[in-house]
């Protein structure tokens, strides 16, 4: 009878000790998850830190062109419209689609300035152009980072065994961050 108790009770020992490395185990797969998506939400924060910077920015060039040439109203309306889109998005697809008319109507602006010869020679807009510059180098890193984050977290969801339980705690697969329809072309400006 004595040996009887100890099977059982060693049998109930097995069935504790396995029951918490599946507990610790789910546990651990959960703070994983949390982990990576909270480092895609701070790695945006990051991404609309550089768009803010660069929002920042494109009314001092704006206006340090609009004080040399006035013909070109409908560039800077381009500019002050995307810029008030990006503000008014909400999401990140949103805000994605808006940064991208932001890039487009900057590429025009940058193509008229390059055929006024006195506004590409003004020491403002050279350091403008210069700050602008760098900053559409951090805003690409910086989007860079987020894909990478992305991919990551994406990967995590889809592999075995993280894909059964992603879905039972609700973590669903990000988007990438994407360029706009046409920003591969280069603005084409006619006088």
């Amino acid at each position: 009878m004595k040996s009887t108790w100890g099977c059982v009770l060693a049998a109930a020992g097995a069935v504790v000790v396995v029951a918490i490395i599946i507990v610790v185990s789910l546990m651990g797969i959960y703070n994983g998850l949390v982990t990576k998506s909270q480092a895609i939400d701070a790695q945006w924060a990051q991404v609309e830190t550089q768009y803010q910077r660069r929002l920042d920015l494109i009314p001092n060039l704006v206006n340090a062109v609009k004080g040399m040439m006035k013909q070109e109203q409908t560039v800077f309306q381009a500019i002050a419209d995307a810029r008030t889109k990006y503000g008014a998005a909400q999401t990140v697809d949103a805000k994605a689609e808006a940064a991208g008319e932001v890039e487009t109507s900057l590429g025009r602006l940058i193509a008229v300035m390059e055929n006024y010869p006195d506004l590409k020679s003004s020491q403002t807009v050279i350091n403008l152009m210069d700050e602008l510059a760098g900053t559409e180098n951090r805003i690409s890193v910086e989007r860079r980072r987020f894909n990478d984050l992305v991919r990551e977290y994406n990967t995590q969801i889809k592999t075995f065994p993280t894909n059964m339980l992603a879905g039972m705690f609700g973590f669903t697969e990000k988007q990438y961050f994407q360029s706009v329809t046409g920003a591969d072309v280069a603005p084409k400006v006619e006088f």
